[in-house]
């Protein structure tokens, strides 16, 4: 009987807690003809110094659907400038190399690279053969730093697959300073072909967040500050494009705006 009311408990917390991240949910959603792309992301804490830069942890998600129901086109491009209120700290922090990284799993890819690890997160791949049911396939993401070079900062968002065959999928994100008005960092991220062509993103959920000493000191992979108690990020292209069924064909989300608050302090 104890058990049975713990459980009831427990299981109330947890839709509680679904409830709550329901209602929290702040995508902003985009729609070309049958594709529609949901987008959120958002730093914290909320609360930031006005002008000194504090450490802050980074989150971004995306889910990818049609209007239809059927398999979406895969995710391969995504452009995207973000506030010039956030930056990117390096220096004195492990880098790894993207052949580092292929043909692992996520466990092998700590191994090697782990000093190097800036974020975790979680999604969903799609895998979609013609004449079968679509599969949906868990994708743990491990963010990984590539390091500073030129100019231009690169990360490497590992994840694994064992559908249909075990692999690695490794996305490639470079980011580079920027003058752009309101926006000071511009991002590229470039994902490979998924099984063959067969598969397509749904669903990721990234948080970027590090910690390191340098020098002796403490240092914040991210850093922010809130000037007027908001951020704004825009995509400039999102490319998706059917790879494996049917005439190839492809669909772009352009010049879309995200805004999220913030609270200056200070």
């Amino acid at each position: 009987m104890r058990r049975n009311v713990v459980l009831a408990l427990a299981l109330s917390a947890v839709l509680a807690l679904v409830g709550a991240a329901v209602a929290m949910a702040k995508f902003n959603t985009f729609r070309v003809g049958n594709v529609i792309l949901k987008a959120d992301g958002g730093v914290s804490p909320k609360k930031l110094p006005r002008k000194k830069y504090a450490p802050v942890t980074v989150r971004i998600r995306g889910k990818i659907s049609t209007a239809d129901g059927t398999h979406p086109p895969a995710f391969r491009e995504l452009i995207a400038d973000f506030d010039k209120n956030g930056v990117i700290n390096t220096k004195g922090l492990p880098a790894c190399k993207g052949g580092q990284l292929e043909a692992r799993d996520t466990k092998s890819a700590k191994r090697v690279c782990g000093k190097s690890a800036v974020g975790s997160g979680n999604g969903t791949i799609e895998i979609s053969f013609p004449e079968q049911k679509p599969i949906p396939v868990a994708a743990p993401i491990t963010v990984f730093n590539g390091g500073t070079r030129g100019g231009k900062t690169t990360l490497y968002i590992h994840t694994f697959i064992t559908v249909p065959v075990p692999s690695a999928v490794v996305t490639k994100v470079t980011i580079k300073k920027v003058k752009k008005g309101r926006y000071g960092l511009s991002t590229v991220s470039k994902i490979p072909v998924i099984a063959g062509g067969s598969g397509s993103v749904l669903t990721f959920d990234i948080k970027f967040h590090r910690i390191f000493k340098y020098k002796g000191k403490k240092q914040s992979y991210f850093l922010a500050r809130c000037t007027d108690g908001k951020f704004k990020a825009r995509i400039i292209k999102a490319l998706l494009r059917n790879e494996a069924e049917g005439p190839r064909t492809q669909t772009k989300v352009t010049n879309q705006t995200i805004l999220r608050s913030c609270t200056p302090k200070g």
